[in-house]
């Protein structure tokens, strides 16, 4: 066997990065999705362990929903990429192309072992550009091809070399191939076959048997008439050590799986569920279907499901033809291979063995899998047919001159023509909208694409669009409940809602009947019966059908009680009903299905708040971040009830994690806002500031943000600073009662603006005329515009209002006690603009601060988040105290009477020297949407 050279080596990885280089440039499509986007087991959070437990999807393998498809090595590998470089594409895609070209090189070590120097090129070279393989190097998911063909081919190869002189065994390199074998399995399933061209390499090469020697043999051994040769015993070993392992294997996989093959329903593989013989020719014929793409790439698909390739139904169908043909093709050259010494037959039976045997798992035969046809499963067995049209190239090439120069053309154009295919093929893969759009003009039949397409543009919000390629589907497959979901769910999004009912009804009318006895899950894909949560989810938004809504969550989990979501759906629609208890045992047996997901925890935390119990509610938000600890909404949440709940000490976890939050969501003002909360409770006023502005930049007119960095202001002594703030809250909210409050006083307090500040408490008395704040403070308008007698009523109606509000019953006697100190006086009182009150008898709050503002408060608005659960949030909202002060002294008068007075009338504002304001928060519901 001749090396690999240098050369070699750099100008198979010059072709690969010539053919694939523009790959790295596509997206995250189709399966990648599944497998990369939505796969929590890529995050350094997921212990590695989880990575050997759960599916190629990060299902866990016990789980009726799991494709049972187990390839951790492959999941390992994205684990590193997204370590590197998270959900950046460019390096899934470059890895794959890097792990293409290993594979070409190994590929070029294997054929050297059957094929001359140049025809090993041939093969090699044509491995390297066949478009077949843009599923697999272009697709991020084709991964796990790549990987298990790299241990696949260097088990053959270690296993080749178990043979020592005089025919003895060497142990060593078949234990390296076992090993080999069993990591190639974990990277893909198909790993494994190649214990069987091992064994078959070591019967008819290694060891030189063909057909009709062995029968021969066998005939002599059962006649009597000759024992077993020593290197047929040695051959015999080495097979029963390769079987026991690959048994051992097979043993460790059906565990894994927990004896269960995954659920697949009529729509992803057609004739598995056809009935006989309609099942068994469409299976032979799908044969030389994979065998037509072998040989002529020009129609390539992503999806072969469904409707793609007709059932073969009848023995009459013509289709039938290609079948016989294909299996006598097939047949003459394996005849040929075992039953002929030789070169020539050695290389033919060797491809036919990398072409045949690793396709087996795909090939329907054995058990049902979940595609019709899938080409990045050729990726393999296209090493075989490289091998088989890279030997014929050389028996006609070693013809005459002129076959030879037809040749040599032949494979040029060949080699161009594939070269080309493949860099336009990789295009297809920029995006999920161009790959399924590519895949409708290959096949118009399966209504999976025309779904996909639509889900494309749903994910552009291109709503109208895809509903056309919804309905597109419906017709061509009527029966496909997917498809009708859809219809539906777009509706839905266009808020056509009777018409997205009808299409649920439709799609939950073609779901399979109850059959008792029989497992439901084992008919029907798990994911349609979130048509029952789909439509409950729809019907619940009017208040009068919640009941009927509840009824379809408990259909769901009668067909199936380990149905997971719809506890969960059930829960939320439970806190909706204001029945806490049910919701919490929804939550608790969702729980019981699955006690690792952070987000169940999650719900039932928001459960307990609802039953006012903090406590136990803050511990399940911290069992979230056990499990995920950075989970949005328990770092936001948990934060928001450590502050609510006053305790200082929990005030530095909750800033913790709210900074966490901020790292997960950079764009959402209610992280920075909580911060400024967090921070004016700590009294750390510049650092309060830097939050709020960062809230109000990030979201124009956030209105709880606009108050209190107002009130911020207005706490500190920068009450003109806090004017421009008011102005912008007053612009977004022009009924903001408490922002006039604020701004009214600072007219007043600061600005000397009396008509400003009465215009502000006017407007408050248009929206809410019993509005006891501001009709309060436009009493002390009256009073500072010395209207005494209209200040009086002003606050006996305020009075009347709040009867037991004790500054009002003050402010008063204040305004009284001034009205009787003229009347004593023997002055009149002057009317609203009058003259001033001679010297020594001015108003008595000349100067000062005249609005009490006793309560301020302030809802926060919060944005809705991703689950139908609420949560009550308590902010506190700083008001700044105000004094009321009397330094003037009022002029003594002759009589007695009036000096009485006087005296009396100093002591009561002596009394009133400090009016403290109280902190207050009103408590504003935040609502969490799915």
């Amino acid at each position: 066997m001749a090396d690999v050279t240098v050369k070699e080596v750099g100008i198979l990885s010059c072709i690969v990065v010539l053919c694939y280089w523009n790959s790295v440039f596509c997206g995250f499509v189709f399966d990648d999705v599944s497998a990369i986007l939505d796969n929590k087991d890529l995050h350094p959070s997921t212990p590695i362990k989880k990575l050997f437990q759960n599916d190629f999807w990060g299902t866990p393998m016990s789980e009726e929903r799991s494709h049972k498809s187990y390839r951790p090595l492959t999941v390992l590998t994205f684990r590193l990429n997204y370590l590197f470089s998270e959900l950046n594409a460019v390096s899934y895609h470059l890895l794959n192309l890097i792990l293409h070209a290993v594979v070409c090189v190994i590929f070029l070590k294997v054929c050297k072992l059957f094929l001359d120097n140049r025809t090993s090129m041939v093969a090699a070279l044509l491995y390297a550009v066949h478009p077949i393989h843009t599923e697999a190097v272009t697709g991020v998911v084709g991964r796990a091809e790549l990987l298990s063909s790299i241990f696949l081919l260097a088990a053959f190869l270690s296993y080749t070399k178990s043979k020592g002189p005089d025919n003895s065994i060497v142990w060593t390199p078949i234990a390296a191939a076992v090993f080999l074998v069993a990591v190639a399995t974990l990277c893909k399933e198909q790993g494994i076959t190649v214990v069987g061209i091992c064994c078959v390499y070591e019967v008819f090469i290694a060891q030189g048997y063909t057909l009709p020697v062995l029968w021969d043999t066998g005939v002599q051994i059962l006649l009597g008439k000759g024992n077993i040769p020593y290197s047929l015993l040695q051959t015999l070993l080495k097979l029963v050590v390769l079987m026991f392992s690959t048994f051992l294997l097979v043993v460790i996989r059906v565990q894994v799986i927990q004896s269960q093959l995954p659920v697949f329903t009529r729509f992803d593989n057609p004739a598995a569920v056809s009935t006989t013989p309609a099942r068994q020719l469409t299976f032979n014929y799908l044969l030389p279907v994979n065998a037509w793409l072998l040989l002529n790439p020009s129609e390539l698909c992503c999806d072969w499901t469904m409707g793609t390739i007709p059932l073969v139904e009848s023995f009459l169908d013509v289709r039938n033809l290609a079948t016989v043909l294909f299996f006598c093709f097939l047949g003459n050259l394996v005849v040929y291979s075992i039953r002929y010494s030789g070169d020539s037959s050695k290389t033919v039976l060797m491809g036919l063995c990398l072409m045949v045997l690793p396709f087996i798992p795909a090939s329907n035969l054995f058990f049902p899998v979940g595609f019709v046809v899938a080409e990045r499963v050729l990726y393999v067995p296209s090493m075989g047919f490289c091998i088989l049209v890279a030997h014929g190239w050389k028996k006609l090439s070693s013809k005459s001159s002129g076959l030879r120069k037809l040749s040599w053309i032949f494979l040029a154009l060949v080699l161009f023509t594939h070269a080309v295919k493949t860099f336009n093929r990789n295009w297809d893969w920029e995006s999920e909208y161009t790959l399924f759009m590519s895949a409708l003009k290959v096949n118009k039949n399966n209504a999976k694409l025309w779904n996909n397409v639509g889900h494309a543009l749903e994910n552009e919000k291109n709503y109208a669009k895809a509903l056309r390629f919804f309905k597109q589907a419906t017709h061509v497959q009527p029966d496909d409940i997917g498809a009708h979901m859809n219809v539906g769910r777009t509706y839905k999004n266009l808020n056509r809602s009777k018409e997205a009912e009808e299409s649920y009804l439709i799609a939950k009318s073609l779901m399979p009947q109850v059959i008792p006895g029989k497992r439901y899950a084992a008919r029907v894909a798990p994911n349609h019966l979130n048509v029952y949560i789909n439509l409950a989810n729809l019907i619940r938004a009017n208040e009068s059908r919640l009941e009927e809504a509840d009824q379809l969550y408990r259909q769901a989990i009668s067909m199936r009680p380990d149905f997971k979501q719809a506890y969960i759906s059930r829960g939320e629609l439970l806190l909706k009903m204001n029945k806490p208890l049910e919701a919490k045992e929804a939550y608790l047996r969702a729980l019981e299905l699955d006690g690792m997901n952070a987000d169940l925890w999650y719900n039932l935390a928001i459960v307990y708040i609802e039953l006012k119990d903090p406590n136990e509610a803050l511990r399940n938000f911290n069992q979230a971040l056990e499990l995920n600890r950075r989970h949005k909404l328990a770092l936001f949440n948990s934060a928001l009830l450590m502050q609510e709940s006053g305790n200082p000490r929990l005030r530095p976890e909750a800033k913790k994690r709210l900074l966490t939050y901020i790292e997960e969501e950079p764009h959402d003002a209610n992280g920075y806002f909580n911060l400024g909360m967090l921070a004016m409770d700590e009294k750390k006023d510049l650092e309060a500031e830097k939050w709020m502005k960062k809230a109000i930049q990030l979201q124009h007119g956030f209105r709880s943000a606009l108050f209190n960095l107002a009130l911020l202001y207005s706490q500190t002594a920068r009450e003109l600073d806090a004017l421009p703030v008011l102005e912008e809250l007053l612009r977004y909210y022009p009924d903001h009662i408490k922002g006039l409050i604020l701004k009214g006083d600072i007219l007043m307090n600061q600005k000397k603006d009396t008509q400003g500040a009465k215009k502000c408490f006017e407007k408050i008395l248009e929206m809410d005329p019993n509005n006891v704040q501001g009709k309060h403070n436009l009493c002390v308008v009256y009073f500072e515009e010395r209207d005494l007698l209209r200040a009086e009523r002003c606050l006996v109606e305020t009075l009347a209002l709040a009867p037991h509000e004790e500054y009002i019953q003050r402010h008063l006697s204040i305004v009284r006690s001034k009205i009787l100190a003229l009347n004593a006086a023997g002055r009149t009182i002057p009317p609203a603009g009058g003259q001033s009150l001679p010297e020594g008898q001015e108003n008595d709050m000349k100067g000062k601060k005249k609005t009490p503002f006793e309560k301020l408060k302030e809802e926060k608005d919060i944005p809705k988040t991703n689950t139908a659960t609420k949560r009550k949030n308590k902010e506190q909202v700083k008001t700044k105290s105000q004094q009321e002060k009397n330094g003037d002294k009022v002029k003594q008068k002759s009589t007695k009477e009036i000096k009485d007075i006087e005296n009396k009338r100093v002591a009561a504002l002596k009394h009133l020297d400090e009016i403290e304001r109280m902190l207050s928060g009103e408590q504003a519901e935040k609502h969490l949407s799915d």
